[in-house]
């Protein structure tokens, strides 16, 4: 098994892009499994369309399911802090990928995100792990 570990700067995005990363991995290494994971407990991967409103959307979702203020049990950090330690119930933080010819088989419009609600904490780490086939 072939594994890297990357920083991602998240900033105040919810959605962070990290296909690139993703196929960079992937490059020259033939058929297997791509497995991708963020070793945090305030956010997750998933697979979306990006550019096309699904963001929002995703957004509007998650406030509606997990909404950012003081009801949860867990309060430390920023107003809403709760909801982000809750988050990878909903969004894994893992995602496994089928990979051929050394690229991740994405779909047309699928791309890797990383999903983070957490303004507290900036920089992510991203293991991206490939499986020989």
């Amino acid at each position: 098994m072939h594994s890297s570990v990357l920083k991602v700067e998240t900033g105040h995005r919810l959605i962070t892009d990290v296909t690139r990363h993703a196929r960079d991995a992937c490059q020259g290494r033939g058929d297997g499994l791509v497995n991708l994971f963020v070793p945090h407990a305030t956010c997750g991967l998933a697979l979306i369309e990006v550019g096309s409103g699904s963001e929002e959307d995703l957004a509007g979702i998650l406030n509606n399911v997990l909404p950012p203020d003081d009801r949860y049990s867990h309060r430390h950090g920023t107003p809403g802090h709760g909801r982000d330690h809750v988050l990878p119930a909903f969004v894994s933080p893992s995602l496994s990928i089928p990979m051929l010819g050394g690229q991740p088989q994405l779909g047309m419009w699928q791309s890797i995100v990383i999903v983070d609600t957490n303004m507290d904490n900036h920089t992510r780490t991203l293991r991206i792990s490939i499986l020989a086939g």
